[in-house]
C-alpha cells in the first residue's frame, strides 16, 4: 500500500432538523482529525447523534455547517454522480447487520460494490485475497445462510475493503455477536485497517471494544470530546 498523506479532517460540523416544536440541534461544532492508518471509537448514549455524525463522515448527508475532507478531498463539493462514485470507492461501510444478499455467495457479496463499474484491476482476485485474510478461503461459495454470524460479519468487512477505501466506518459492528466472535471481528477490523493504511471510525456502546482503538471520543448532547 502506498502511504496516504491525509486522513479524515472534520471541522466544526453542525447538523439540525426542523420539528413541529422548532429546530432540533443534533450536532454542535464537532471536530475530529484522524491520520491515515489510525483508528477512533465514538461512544455515547442513544440519541446523542452518533449515527448522524457517521452519516456525514460517510457522505450520506451533508452538514449544515463546518467542513469535511477525506484523503484530502471535499466530497460535498462534488456533483451528485461523482459523490456517489466517491462514496463507493473511498468509503467502506460496516453495520451491525451484515446486509449480505442471501442469494449470493460470500465471494459474490464481496464483489457487489464493483457492479456499478466492474472495470479495473483484478477485482475478483482482490475479493478472494480479502476473504482469505478474513479466514474464509474455505467459504467462498457458501451462502450467508450457511455461515455463522461471525463469518457473515467477516464477509461484510471484506466487502467494505474491496476498493481499498481511505475511510472505514463501522456502526456497532460487534453488537449482534457473542463476546468471542466480537473479539475476533475487532481483531480483523483493526488488523486489516492497519494493513490497508485506512482510517477507521467505529461507533459503539462497548467500552471494551473502544479501549482497543488509538483514540476514543464521547458524543453527548451533540458535542464531541475526548473520552476519559
Amino acid at each position: 500500500m502506498m502511504p496516504r498523506m491525509a486522513g479524515l479532517v472534520a471541522q466544526s460540523l453542525c447538523k439540525a432538523y426542523p420539528t413541529r416544536s422548532g429546530t432540533l440541534s443534533i450536532l454542535r461544532d464537532c471536530s475530529l482529525t484522524l491520520d491515515a492508518g489510525r483508528s477512533a471509537a465514538i461512544l455515547g448514549p442513544s440519541g446523542s447523534g452518533k449515527s448522524t455524525l457517521l452519516n456525514i463522515f460517510g457522505t450520506l448527508e451533508p452538514p449544515d455547517g463546518g467542513t469535511l475532507t477525506i484523503d484530502g478531498d471535499n466530497p460535498f463539493a462534488l456533483p451528485a454522480a461523482e459523490l456517489s462514485d466517491f462514496r463507493n470507492r473511498r468509503v467502506g461501510f460496516i453495520f451491525q447487520e451484515h446486509h449480505l444478499l442471501p442469494q449470493c455467495s460470500a465471494l459474490e457479496n464481496v464483489l457487489i460494490p464493483t457492479l456499478a463499474k466492474p472495470t479495473g484491476p483484478d477485482l475478483e482476485g482482490r475479493a478472494r485475497d480479502l476473504l482469505k485474510r478474513a479466514g474464509l478461503s474455505h467459504r467462498l461459495d457458501h451462502l450467508p445462510g450457511e455461515l455463522s454470524g461471525g463469518e457473515r460479519q467477516r464477509v461484510a468487512v471484506a466487502r467494505a475493503l474491496i476498493y481499498s477505501p481511505a475511510l472505514l466506518l463501522a456502526d456497532e459492528p460487534t453488537g449482534n455477536l457473542d463476546r468471542s466472535s466480537a473479539a475476533d471481528i475487532a481483531d480483523l477490523l483493526l488488523g486489516l485497517q492497519r494493513e490497508e493504511n485506512a482510517c477507521l471510525i467505529v461507533v459503539t456502546h462497548s467500552t471494551e471494544l473502544a479501549r482497543r482503538f488509538d483514540r476514543r471520543f464521547e458524543l453527548n448532547e451533540g458535542r464531541l470530546a475526548p473520552a476519559a
